[in-house]
This record gives structure tokens, sequence and C-alpha cells, in this order.
């Protein structure tokens, strides 16, 4: 078994604690799915979040609402890049699995734009 990371990235629609959560939960189940992830193999997730997002922690609703419960988790500030994607929501997950796995990044929303 070895270590792999999953990047994903979103836009959340608006600074608020239901907006935070909406896009966490969206990009954290997509990202679950197309990867086929077992959660109790992963081993860390990493949140950025663009500077005008500040009105929730989005490890929150991992554990909360998608059972990331004993998942080390962190949540930090995007560096402020000029002319970078605002309200963005940043995500990797880090998992143990085998070494064929190819991980499989989500890019949804306004973030679609990160990866063209």
């Amino acid at each position: 078994m070895i270590v792999k990371g999953i990047r994903g990235a979103t836009t959340v629609e608006s600074n608020s604690e239901s907006a935070i959560k909406d896009a966490t939960v969206e990009l954290l189940s997509e990202m679950v799915k197309q990867n086929d992830i077992d959660i109790e193999k992963v081993s860390h997730i990493i949140f950025t979040l663009t500077k005008d997002i500040n009105a929730a922690f989005p490890a929150k609703f991992a554990r909360l609402d998608l059972g990331f419960k004993d998942t080390a988790m962190m949540c930090f500030n995007e560096i402020d890049v000029p002319n970078a994607l605002d309200m963005c929501l940043r995500v990797l997950i880090v998992l143990n699995c085998e070494d064929d796995f190819k991980p499989k990044f989500v890019y949804l929303k306004g973030a679609q734009n990160l990866r063209s």
C-alpha cells in the first residue's frame, strides 16, 4: 500500500456557513464517489479557502455531514495571488491506496477553469 493525494476545488456561492457547507459537502461527496474512496483509508484532508471565505470551517461539515470523524483535517488560507479565482475552496485528500490507484481530480463550478 502507498499514499496518494486527490485534488479538488469548487467555488462557494457566498461567505456564509450554509454556502460553505453546501460547497464542502458537494465537492467531497463527488471526490469520494469518483475515486471510490473508503473513508477509513483517508490519512488526512487539507482545505484551503481564498481570503473572501471565512464564515465557517469546511472540516466541520466533512466531520458532521460526511462521516470523516476519525480523519485529521486542517483549514488554511490560500495564498493571495493577484487575479486568482475568488470564492474558491480547494481540497487535498491524502489516502492509503494500492500502487495502481489513479486519482481522479474533481473541479466543480467556477473552479473548472483551473484545469483548462
